[in-house]
């Protein structure tokens, strides 16, 4: 597990649910401009380590901005003839967006050049973003390269002390209702998140849910509650699917008593859930890097497609 810390003058308002709408930096190396100094800064301790658990990526607490919750999430990812690269993925929080809405944002992703003092990046822009059907990870729009990994890793002006800081500013979001109405938002205000990784070992567990009579269940269900770190968590399942997905189960982790984290921090995991096939080795498996803090739960809307579920063939109900 990880732990973040943000100011108390600064907590971002965290709901459950997934996540909608992605832009992800990664181009053949483009010249970074100098940017506005950003609405939200991610400052990561220890970034080197999150390139020792492969390319899953991590994802920021999400924060305030036009109105809306967003998250960032830095990963490094090969483009091109192989040459790996260091992105930056905005991302709306899908449940802060009603059904329907429209939304059409212009924004700046950003690196801090501590030779420079200012904070460098690119222009990016989401046009015609609507609840999509897929949940941490969205569609991409258009992509941009911050900087090759190899470089970043060589560089000061980027990377001192193992530290990168990241920064995204909202310059412009448009969201149309259904009755063609434009919103009004409310200034941005300043958030800063500190991300504090250790190069030590991982506390791990495992849980395994058995529900028997499955088929015809249509209501959400709770797994019981099950201790993996020191923390109680429960696996919240909608088998039919919850609002965001489309025809596929939903499954989410929870923390059981957020309360018992500390009310300025957080942790950040990572953290696997699947569905087991019991006729071969082909699980249904998902993984992520989360962030919890407060009352949120973090998962997959359309985890897996009914009609697979459901299908005998597929092996993932035997007996019912």
């Amino acid at each position: 597990m990880w732990f973040w810390h943000h100011p108390s003058k600064w907590i971002p308002r965290r709901e459950t649910g997934g996540e909608m709408g992605n832009s992800c930096f990664a181009c053949a190396s483009p010249a970074l401009v100098k940017t506005n100094d950003p609405a939200f800064e991610w400052k990561i301790y220890g970034f080197p380590y999150v390139l020792e658990r492969g390319a899953i990526s991590v994802c920021s607490a999400s924060f305030p901005s036009c109105g809306y919750e967003w998250h960032l999430s830095p990963m490094h990812k090969n483009h091109g003839v192989g040459i790996p690269y260091v992105a930056l993925s905005l991302s709306l929080r899908r449940s802060s967006l009603k059904p329907d809405y429209i939304l059409n944002a212009v924004f700046e992703l950003s690196m801090y050049n501590h030779s420079k003092g200012t904070y460098r990046g690119c222009k990016g822009s989401l046009m015609n973003m609507l609840p999509t059907t897929s949940m941490s990870r969205m569609r991409t729009r258009r992509k941009k390269c911050l900087i090759p990994l190899d470089e970043l890793l060589k560089s000061s002006d980027f990377l001192v002390d193992d530290s990168c800081v990241f920064g995204v500013r909202i310059l412009r979001a448009d969201v149309i209702s259904p009755k063609m109405t434009s919103a009004v938002f409310p200034k941005n205000q300043i958030t800063v998140l500190n991300l504090f990784l250790q190069k030590k070992e991982f506390i791990k567990g495992t849980y395994t849910w058995t529900i028997n009579n499955f088929i015809g269940s249509k209501l959400e269900i709770c797994s019981p509650v099950f201790e993996v770190g020191g923390h109680n968590w429960y696996i919240n399942m909608h088998p039919l699917g919850d609002q965001y997905s489309t025809k596929a189960l939903s499954l989410y982790l929870h923390l059981h008593d957020p309360s018992m984290l500390p009310s300025e921090s957080g942790m950040m995991i990572e953290a696997t859930l699947s569905i087991v096939n019991q006729t071969s080795a082909k699980n249904n498996i998902k993984t992520g890097r989360l962030p919890f803090a407060g009352k949120n739960g973090w998962g997959w809307s359309n985890f897996i497609p009914l009609k697979t579920l459901n299908d005998p063939s597929k092996g993932y109900l035997v007996d019912e």
